[in-house]
């Protein structure tokens, strides 16, 4: 697995691209010199973590025939100073899931993916704790 990334311009705006062609613009935010032309690099890892698990519960509710009428998710991430740098020290993340979904077979397939499956996950171990949240048609499971 390669990317390349290619600076835009005089500031932070870096368009990378994979080896099948797919672009994604990274920068910063203008009060950190930026041009806010795309996420941040932190951002990029939550959203890294979100469509990770997001494809491992899909897959897995899909094997076990569950009907997902909706699914969407949301991923924040607690900061810590590390010396200069300020790495995640916890991500936190909600599932949220409708249709006629066995709710035990929901939270298996969280428990699965960041237990087994999410590889962006589990490169982020052990520094990172992720923690979990499904909710399924708007009740917590």
């Amino acid at each position: 697995m390669k990317v390349s990334l290619n600076r835009v311009n005089d500031n932070f705006h870096f368009e990378l691209k994979n080896e099948r062609g797919h672009i994604v613009n990274v920068d910063s935010r203008p009060e950190f010199g930026g041009d806010d032309k795309g996420p941040s690099p932190m951002e990029l890892v939550l959203m890294g973590v979100a469509g990770c698990s997001g494809i491992d519960m899909i897959s897995i509710l899909k094997k076990q025939r569950q009907e997902i009428t909706s699914f969407k998710a949301e991923v924040e991430g607690e900061r810590v100073q590390v010396g200069e740098a300020k790495p995640f020290k916890d991500i936190h993340v909600v599932f949220y899931l409708e249709g006629p979904i066995n709710g035990e077979k929901a939270l298996k397939a969280a428990q699965l993916s960041f237990d087994k499956y999410c590889s962006v996950s589990k490169t982020l171990e052990p520094n990172v704790t992720v923690h979990y949240k499904v909710v399924l048609n708007n009740k917590l499971l």
